[in-house]
């Protein structure tokens, strides 16, 4: 039997992205047993000139590991919801869903650097240690918030 794995994913959209993220978690849901979300956070795009992002951070419990759970439902999510990959890798998009942590290893180093990883993340794993330099991601995300433009768009959460 496998082992349960305890993964969280970011979600983000900047193309309808109120709907965009409830359909994204509707289908994970189909596919995942989502323990918990944290808020949903507004932040400028990042790299491009389009419209501000919309992301949140999701805990989900599976059987999957990383490599399968990006080809069996993060690439059929992003599919579906008509996500289009151009050479411009921040261009705007339907949806977009990364694997940031799992198991509480770090998957994706963004969590130590961007406040639209950083901030919805946090929510989800406060004490998360950076190996590097000994601070908390609770800690690193409140420094994020005032340096950076963001503002929460939705404390409603899944």
């Amino acid at each position: 039997m496998k082992t349960k794995n305890r993964v969280i994913v970011l979600l983000g959209s900047n193309i309808r992205p109120e709907e965009n993220l409830n359909k994204a978690l509707d289908m994970l849901a189909e596919h995942t047993n989502i323990k918990a979300c944290s808020r949903v956070w507004r932040t400028e795009a990042v790299g491009s000139d389009g419209p501000d992002f919309l992301n949140m951070a999701v805990e989900l419990e599976t059987n999957l590991d990383a490599l399968e759970i990006k080809s069996n439902i993060i690439k059929d999510i992003e599919s579906r919801l008509g996500r289009v990959r151009t050479v411009n890798k921040n261009a705007p998009r339907t949806i977009d869903l990364d694997i940031i942590l799992l198991n509480d290893e770090v998957l994706d180093g963004d969590v130590w650097k961007k406040a639209f990883v950083a901030l919805p993340v946090s929510e989800l794993q406060p004490n998360l240690i950076n190996l590097e330099n000994g601070s908390s991601l609770k800690d690193f995300a409140e420094k994020l918030k005032s340096s950076t433009k963001v503002e929460l768009f939705d404390d409603h959460v899944c």
